[in-house]
């Protein structure tokens, strides 16, 4: 079965830092464009940052210069690096297989920024 498990999140003061990772099994991680959704209360769900095969990282202009993804092929792990967090992070983030077709998310890390 195909897992997407996060972690990592949490409550953290505005300016501070946290990291998501994201464990997958399943299928074969280092062939997969993988990417961060995060979806605040009353909002509608929005991409954060992808890691593209055969383009590398691309962030949402929200993020960019702030948040980081990476991915550990040899771990199966996808994360991402958040830097000078802002009230307006506050969301719960997902991680996903797949660009412009979704095909499996994982259950969401809750991270709060206050």
């Amino acid at each position: 079965d195909v897992q997407l498990v996060e972690s990592g999140g949490g409550s953290v003061q505005t300016g501070g830092t946290m990291r998501l990772s994201c464990v997958v099994s399943g299928f074969a991680f280092e062939d997969a464009d993988m990417a961060w959704w995060r979806q605040a209360p009353e909002k509608e769900c929005e991409l954060v940052s992808a890691f593209r095969r055969d383009r590398g990282p691309t962030y949402s202009d929200a993020v960019k210069g702030r948040f980081t993804i990476s991915r550990d092929n040899a771990k199966n792990t996808l994360y991402l690096q958040l830097n000078s967090l802002k009230t307006e992070d506050t969301a719960i983030y997902y991680c996903a297989r797949g660009l412009g077709r979704v095909d499996y998310w994982g259950q969401g890390t809750q991270v709060t920024v206050s």
